[in-house]
């Protein structure tokens, strides 16, 4: 009988040790480790408090080519190919929809487009493909862009960084024109000069009127008469 109880004390003592060893002990934390845990990286000089950060809302991303050029850097002018669609899958814009298919350019963080852009494109390299998600306080606020934006909208982009560089690209020009083979213009006849009107002739001047001839002075008479002949 002894016998029989030993055994049945020796197979619970056995027992009690194998559920010892099988159960794994719950892990515990005292409010010392844990409050250290979440004030560490408080600088110094800050007053601690205790609880972790939260994030308020942040840009999601999933990088779907590595590029192979230059990483991306600040202050540059981005030149980017995108497509955007709200989270119900609607497409409201696309570089490659815009006349030409050409790609935009704008300056990196001087909030010439929405937040989540100014953003977005860090840890890219130029040749590099990304899916970004942007909540709406990084996109167009509560207002959103009526009808396109719906407001509160969550956006998602694909985007593609296709170079950047330290100033704005020149503006396309048109072509020019081949020009005309200069023909040289005909000269333009001179007008031919007005003959001058002729002089009106002088009129002749007016002859002298013959002087009168002076009337012969009248003989004197001879002072012996001439002999007559009867007187001879």
């Amino acid at each position: 009988m002894t016998a029989k109880l030993s055994s049945i004390a020796l197979l619970a003592a056995l027992t009690t040790a194998a559920t010892a060893q099988t159960t794994p002990k719950a892990t515990t934390t005292t409010p010392h480790h844990a409050t250290a845990a979440k004030t560490a990286t408080t600088p110094p000089n800050i007053p601690k408090v205790v609880g972790l950060p939260r994030p308020l809302y942040t840009l999601r991303y999933i990088d779907t080519k590595i590029g192979t050029g230059a990483p991306a850097e600040e202050r540059k002018y981005y030149t980017v190919h995108y497509t955007g669609w709200l989270t119900n899958g609607t497409k409201f814009d696309s570089s490659f929809d815009h006349p030409g298919g050409e790609p935009i350019t704008f300056p990196y963080g001087a909030h010439r487009v929405i937040i989540g852009w100014d953003t977005g494109f860090q840890g890219m390299h130029v040749g590099g493909k990304r899916r970004l998600f942007v909540p709406y306080q990084l996109a167009y606020g509560e207002s959103g862009r009526p009808p396109v934006i719906p407001a509160k909208a969550d956006l998602i982009f694909d985007l593609e960084l296709v170079a950047q560089s330290d100033t704005p690209p020149q503006p396309k020009t048109p072509p020019t024109a081949p020009e005309s083979p200069q023909k040289t213009a005909p000269t333009t006849p001179t007008t031919p000069t007005t003959p001058t009107t002729p002089t009106t002739p002088t009129a002749p001047t007016t002859q002298t009127t013959p002087t009168t001839p002076t009337t012969p002075s009248t003989p004197t008479t001879p002072t012996t008469n001439p002999p007559h002949p009867e007187t001879l």
